[in-house]
């Protein structure tokens, strides 16, 4: 295998597919980038096993062909190399020599044929929708997936493609988030999955403000096919969490005896201030409301003390209602709009957060001390 590639665009492929490696696999393999040169492009693939990454770039290939070579030592010589250009060749040991200027280097493969074969997919189902708004509804979901890997059903979103629209929830029992967006989804097309943390993660470091995303789906693999105005496309392929995802909308209040209107990056940061005073041992806020008057506490023995005053629109009688504040805190990050509506019953039911569009938040409270 021979060909030339521009620096940055071996970067770009390296960077996209390098973050599914294991650094802990005892699959020497799984360490290595497969590379596979044909027709002027170069395609970058790195697996765990569970997530698959694919990056294609344009390359001058000279001799077409394949190898593996572990990828963090590849894009750490790639990446501090000074020339723009990079000419490499692979002999028939795997062994992979990279020139570039004055600079040379050559780096112990293993055979391609070792590399874990992709599985195909059968019957899948797709839709396709803009990358930037799939992206925006990962933002605003996936704080609150769960780490408690005894709940692994918890530990991924839940898609759900019905209704002429899709429904994104991520719950870990304490707080759940939802946001559905109107989408033309065909009848064949219909269907709910789990995606897992780690593919998650990798969709929202990838995805782009442009262009398109492809979703095709079965009963155990999802894949993300994204294309960008460079001709660069990636796919993401990922093994779904099985089992059936709870019942969310049992966590839904019904009912609201409250709603307040909140200016976003005022509550936002009155709460980020007050929870600076929060310990292990007193992790709550409390909110105190008044007429148009909302106060923030939070107290705890071996810190000290936090009091903030915001002037709110409240007409009620006088309640008070504690939270963990990170769990208010993350929502509100993950949103852009000037305005959130809290909506809350009594000091011990859940609060929910709102705004004027597809999107929920619902919160347990804290006891109050």
């Amino acid at each position: 295998m021979n060909f030339s590639i521009a620096k940055d665009q071996l970067i770009q492929g390296l960077q996209s597919v390098q973050n599914v490696v294991s650094t802990r696999t005892t699959l020497p393999i799984l360490s290595n980038v497969l590379i596979r040169a044909e027709e002027n492009r170069l395609e970058l693939t790195a697996t765990d096993l569970d997530v698959t990454i694919t990056c294609t770039v344009e390359a001058n290939v000279k001799k077409a062909g394949a190898t593996t070579v572990p990828v963090k030592k590849l894009f750490s010589i790639i990446r501090e190399l000074s020339s723009p250009e990079i000419d490499i060749e692979v002999d028939e040991k795997n062994a992979t020599s990279v020139r570039s200027g004055a600079s040379f280097y050559k780096i112990h493969g293993l055979a391609a044929e070792e590399f874990p074969p992709l599985q195909p997919f059968k019957e899948n189902k797709k839709i396709s929708l803009p990358q930037q708004k799939l992206k925006s509804m990962l933002k605003k979901t996936s704080f609150a997936i769960s780490t408690d890997e005894s709940r692994y059903v918890l530990n991924g979103i839940f898609i759900s493609l019905k209704d002429h629209k899709m429904t994104m929830v991520a719950t870990d029992g304490r707080r759940l988030a939802l946001v559905d967006e109107e989408m033309d989804v065909p009848e064949s097309s219909q269907g709910e999955f789990i995606v897992p943390t780690k593919a998650v993660n990798e969709l929202s470091r990838l995805l782009q403000d442009k262009g398109d995303v492809e979703v095709n789906f079965n009963e155990n693999q999802a894949a993300f096919a994204l294309k960008d105005e460079k001709g660069s496309s990636l796919l993401i392929l990922t093994k779904l969490v099985e089992g059936n995802y709870p019942n969310y909308r049992q966590v839904i209040p019904n009912e609201t005896k409250e709603r307040l209107p909140l200016i976003r990056d005022e509550f936002l940061h009155a709460l980020k201030r007050a929870e600076i005073m929060t310990s292990d041992k007193s992790n709550s806020v409390k909110l105190h409301f008044t007429k148009n008057n909302l106060s923030i506490t939070a107290n705890s023995p071996e810190v000290g003390e936090a009091r903030e005053s915001l002037a709110v629109n409240y007409k009620g009688k006088e309640f008070a209602i504690a939270f963990n504040p990170a769990y208010v805190i993350e929502p509100l990050n993950a949103l852009d709009t000037d305005e959130v509506f809290l909506e809350i019953i009594d000091e011990l039911s859940p609060g929910v957060l709102k705004i004027n569009g597809p999107f929920l938040y619902v919160v347990m409270p804290m006891r109050l001390t």
